[in-house]
């Protein structure tokens, strides 16, 4: 499991990947759909940047049993290079807080409870690669998820995640995206979600 420092330049390297992976879709049809979601891939763009902000947010607030007041979206008139503009200007907000944030400090999240920065920190990269790959589905199918971006989110917020060869394999097993042998697909993931709770690094 990553140290606390290790985060922040994680998450902005795995923003750097996505950014770039969607650059190349920009003049292709946000409209669509990924197969079963409700959201367009200009929809999913939002609700990342959405995610990331409330992290952050949470972690800057440190609220016991509640989110923060702060949500922020993309413009909607934007175009997709504005937008993703908005991306990288979301997560880098997300990454400083996380860095910032004190080590015994703690703020919660419905799935863990009280959380430390490494599970936001987490959490954020898991929304950025994971919806990265929904987009992609539809506009760059080619696009593999890097399996140090998957190692690490699994490692923090799954810890009861089955073995599988690929990493990625496993977060979108345990996103509810894929199958995986032996293990069928998990469903309606969203109502166990992930553990972000606190855990000592080796545990």
């Amino acid at each position: 499991m990553l140290s606390p420092t290790e985060w922040p330049p994680l998450l902005l390297a795995a923003t750097d990947e996505c950014v770039r992976t969607l650059e190349k879709c920009a003049d292709l049809d946000w409209s669509t759909r990924p197969a079963e979601d409700e959201w367009t891939c200009r929809e999913i763009l939002d609700h990342i940047a959405l995610g990331e902000v409330i992290y952050a947010g949470q972690i800057i607030a440190r609220p016991q049993e509640r989110f923060s007041t702060l949500f922020a979206r993309i413009n909607e008139e934007a175009d997709i290079p504005a937008c993703l503009d908005g991306l990288r200007i979301s997560t880098t907000i997300l990454a400083t807080a996380v860095r910032d944030m004190p080590a015994s400090d703690r703020a919660w999240h419905p799935w863990g409870g009280s959380c430390d920065a490494s599970a936001f920190a987490a959490m954020g990269t898991l929304e950025l690669i994971v919806h990265t790959y929904d987009i992609t589905r539809v506009l760059d199918p080619q696009w593999q998820m890097p399996e140090t971006y998957c190692a690490a989110v699994v490692d923090r917020l799954f810890p009861q995640a089955p073995a599988a060869e690929c990493s990625a394999d496993r977060l979108l097993w345990c996103t509810g995206r894929i199958a995986l042998p032996g293990h069928g697909q998990r469903p309606n993931w969203e109502d166990e979600g992930w553990d972000g709770s606190v855990r000592r690094i080796g545990t």
